[in-house]
């Protein structure tokens, strides 16, 4: 038997090995030179913890509460596209995981495994992201089957008004479904387990899309999705979006203190500190560095999370430090799954936690609701 995994970055290793490059670089790495992508991980990695001792710490809570729900720990599942090419049914799977570890899980507007699919497959309400795209009938359509599917918040992803190049996506020829070339064969032949689970699986398509598409092949479906984002929206949206969602309302992609008063202006219930994981705007700050001016200018008007760069129990632990309700963990969540389907991402979260509990232990906390700034040096 090997060795169990005991750290993000040692799944990260296994799902290098068990997936396609196209896909394992789709997920991992940035848009452009990578510059911001390297900030979210490089600046939490510079923020010092305070080692406190002679403190009573035997009793560790990580419970918290968020958005009126309550969590075991402070973390939620991001919405990810594709996440069912990293495992079969691998939204279900991770879905399953995250509701047996206490957390949110939010499926992506792009993902294989429809809102009925996941909604058929898991017990209790899941999040649901969506980009409000240039047609408004497709957006209609989807916000009334998230609330036919229960969903207990719904995620408007902000930060992809036109979509940045992520260089190595075209040079791996990734596609919707997978797609066999000259240049991938070899490697995706490596991996039988993936083929036979996922290529030759019953779910290769975007499964909340599909539907609107029936007589479609996907190479129009995949057209019709790149033509979409929609460079047009404004704060104004968020008032359309109201008037059909009477549910939890969430924000994901700001990184400015103004834009965090605007979103706090039209009502919204959260907001996430994101810059898509480095994936968009190469070149902007750090989501950690962003952190502290989105949460004094959101004031107690709206909650805010943090994604990008949360690889460790210890990155959340910073993240609440400077004021973040919670973190959304997306990469960290992808690894396990591509590593070893729900059970990696069970394996994932329970690394994260248990990385948070000692760590809040070391710095004297024994409670994740009362965490501030002070369990940082300076």
């Amino acid at each position: 038997m090997g060795t169990v995994p005991n750290s993000i970055e040692d799944l990260r290793v296994i799902a290098r090995r068990r997936i396609p490059r196209a896909l394992f670089d789709y997920i991992d790495r940035g848009s452009y030179d990578e510059l911001t992508w390297n900030r979210n991980r490089d600046d939490l990695r510079a923020l010092e913890l305070r080692q406190r001792v002679m403190v009573d710490v035997s009793r560790l809570s990580v419970g918290t509460t968020v958005l009126g729900e309550d969590w075991k720990m402070p973390v939620a599942l991001a919405p990810t596209g594709l996440t069912g090419f990293f495992h079969r049914d691998g939204e279900i799977e991770a879905a399953r995981a995250a509701k047996a570890a206490g957390v949110p899980f939010t499926l992506s507007t792009m993902s294989i495994c429809s809102l009925e699919d996941v909604r058929a497959a898991v017990e209790g309400p899941f999040w649901f992201q969506l980009y409000l795209m240039r047609d408004r009938g497709f957006n209609d359509a989807l916000i009334a089957r998230a609330r036919a599917a229960r969903c207990s918040a719904l995620m408007l992803t902000l930060d992809l008004p036109l979509q940045a190049l992520r260089r190595r996506d075209p040079k791996n020829g990734l596609s919707v479904p997978p797609r066999l070339t000259l240049a991938n064969t070899w490697e995706t032949l490596l991996r039988p387990r993936w083929i036979t689970g996922v290529l030759l699986g019953k779910r290769r398509t975007l499964g909340n899309l599909a539907a609107f598409f029936p007589k479609e092949g996907i190479g129009a479906l995949s057209e019709w999705v790149g033509g979409q984002f929609n460079p047009a929206i404004t704060w104004n949206d968020i008032a359309w979006v109201r008037e059909r969602w009477p549910g939890k309302l969430i924000v994901k992609g700001v990184l400015d203190a103004e834009d965090a008063r605007l979103a706090a202006d039209a009502g919204v219930d959260a907001i996430v500190v994101s810059n898509h994981g480095g994936r968009q705007l190469d070149g902007a700050t750090s989501t950690i560095a962003a952190l502290p001016h989105v949460v004094a200018a959101a004031g107690h008007r709206c909650e805010v999370l943090l994604d990008g760069g949360v690889t460790s129990g210890q990155d959340v632990l910073k993240a609440l430090a400077l004021g973040a309700r919670a973190c959304l963990v997306g990469k960290a969540f992808l690894y396990g799954l591509a590593a070893q389907g729900g059970a990696g991402v069970t394996l994932a979260l329970e690394i994260i936690r248990k990385e948070l509990e000692i760590s809040m232990g070391l710095c004297g906390e024994s409670d994740v609701r009362k965490v501030g700034r002070h369990v940082l040096v300076n």
